[in-house]
């Protein structure tokens, strides 16, 4: 995670990588590119907190046996989601209030496999199962995406990337996925 601030807007600008997430009740914004991963915008706008997550891989499919560093749960959406909003629901956010714009899941390259759908279709299933509001999304397609989230107005700003930031994206995916296939989980999540 990166923290800068920006000269164009004087407001400070956090960049989240695959793995990561950040909150806040602060007059910020947070940034990320996608490919095939995903990205929740997450608010309440009566406790004015916000967040964004990004996330690489739908479900973590290893034994809770196995264990690693928690910070390395957040690479799969069903950690990133549940963290996120226990995070949020910290800060004084309300479950109800909560407004979900979702991004990404992109399928950048043909000849990968299609794991954007597979993020996406579990992007879905837990907003329905777990009762959250969709307010917008920009998901799949073809091209990787800058997104950038203000979490105490929920302005979202998202521009599709040319074709050539999508080789550098496909190099990053793979080495991410070749990281997280090598690596195990552990940590304590609540999931409610």
């Amino acid at each position: 995670m990166q923290k800068s601030i920006d000269p164009s807007d004087n407001l400070m600008s956090i960049k989240i990588l695959p793995g990561e997430f950040y909150v806040t009740q602060q007059n910020e914004k947070i940034e990320t590119v996608l490919g095939s991963c995903i990205s929740a915008c997450v608010r309440d706008p009566v406790a004015g907190v916000g967040g964004m997550n990004h996330f690489m891989l739908p479900v973590e499919k290893q034994s809770s046996a196995v264990r690693a560093e928690l910070a390395d749960a957040n690479r799969y959406g069903n950690y990133a989601m549940e963290n996120m909003v226990n995070a949020l629901l910290k800060l004084g956010a309300q479950r109800k209030r909560l407004e979900f714009k979702v991004f990404g899941g992109g399928r950048i390259m043909s000849q990968m496999t299609n794991v954007g759908w597979y993020n996406i279709g579990f992007t879905f299933d837990y907003l329905y199962t777990e009762g959250f509001r969709i307010v917008s999304q920009d998901i799949g397609d073809i091209y990787p995406r800058k997104v950038v989230f203000y979490p105490t107005t929920g302005r979202v700003r998202v521009r599709k990337l040319n074709a050539m930031h999508t080789q550098t994206l496909v190099d990053q995916e793979i080495q991410y996925r070749h990281n997280v296939d090598s690596k195990p989980v552990e940590g304590d999540v609540e999931l409610f």
